[in-house]
């Protein structure tokens, strides 16, 4: 574990560049509903709530890069972007086999992700936490 959050600045910085490609769902969210879960969805609403989606993502994905240079944000990054990455894992295994074979990229990246983020969590409750000087409560 002390190995794994010997690199959780890179963990994040790797994982937070790829999360934020699904801001090509905001621009083009046909194609980006195409090459992850192998269907469309038609219809003005549709567009919106996608390209919500992905900016929404996105966000997430720069959440983790900024926590990557900023270490007193890091928990709460890793736990936002576990609860989100283990949420959309869940609702897509919830389909059944459906969206499987579409999707098992990101799938497998996610599930890698939620594991390590867990990891790094469970790592960093383990070791003293470090006040920096500027912070409430430092000496």
């Amino acid at each position: 574990m002390s190995r794994l959050l010997a690199h959780v600045k890179g963990l994040m910085l790797v994982s937070g560049i790829l999360t934020c490609t699904m801001l090509l769902a905001a621009v083009a969210p046909q194609a980006t509903l195409r090459s992850t879960f192998g269907e469309t969805l038609e219809g003005p609403l549709a567009e919106v709530v996608v390209r919500n989606w992905g900016v929404l993502i996105a966000l997430v994905g720069g959440m983790l890069i900024y926590g990557a240079y900023v270490p007193p944000v890091r928990s709460l990054v890793l736990v936002v972007a576990a609860l989100g990455k283990a949420t959309f894992i869940g609702l897509v295994l919830a389909q059944g086999g459906r969206f499987l074979r579409p999707a098992a990229v990101v799938l497998v990246f996610d599930t890698v992700m939620v594991a390590a983020f867990v990891a790094c969590l469970l790592g960093m409750r383990q070791r003293p936490a470090e006040v920096p000087a500027s912070m409430p409560g430092a000496s």
